[in-house]
């Protein structure tokens, strides 16, 4: 494979995020870059800006001038976990999604966003708690997908090992 040959760095850039609105939302903390950058399909310096607002985000990118959801981004470590509340949130969103396949489930680029996570990982400790996280929400993906989180999970645990 590919990705396993290049270095595991942790990359730190300036933060783009902006809040704009006193009353910060509860789903704000899971907002990133990372994520923005696969539900656009961009890249990092593509975004000029992402402006949290009270009840929506407002993303300006190259080619990219869009209200989004916070319900849209995927649970993240390093903040708290989610909450009942905010599954209850994700779902509603999910509901809204026209294919019906996809109703009662995340959107297909966050199977990518852990994926890549995962090969981000620069610890063992850290690779287990993206899986605690991942066994959290696991409502959230197909059985298939959640079978393909398995195996990347299973090849960068034992690449760390």
């Amino acid at each position: 494979m590919v990705s396993s040959l290049k270095s595991r760095t942790l990359v730190i850039r300036a933060s783009k995020i902006v809040h704009k609105s006193l009353c910060i939302n509860s789903l704000a903390r899971f907002v990133t870059e990372e994520a923005i950058c696969l539900m656009f399909r961009i890249g990092f310096g593509d975004i000029h800006t992402i402006e949290c607002w009270r009840y929506v985000v407002y993303i300006h990118a190259k080619g990219v001038s869009r209200f989004v959801s916070y319900a849209d981004f995927p649970p993240i470590l390093g903040v708290q976990p989610p909450t009942p509340a905010e599954f209850v949130k994700w779902r509603r969103r999910w509901r809204k999604q026209h294919d019906y396949a996809y109703r009662k489930q995340a959107p297909e680029w966050w199977t990518e966003f852990f994926i890549n996570e995962f090969w981000q990982a620069i610890s063992e400790h850290n690779l287990q708690s993206w899986g605690e996280l991942i066994a959290l929400i696991k409502f959230a993906f197909t059985e298939e997908t959640l079978q393909e989180l398995r195996k990347s999970y299973r090849l960068e645990k034992s690449l760390l090992s």
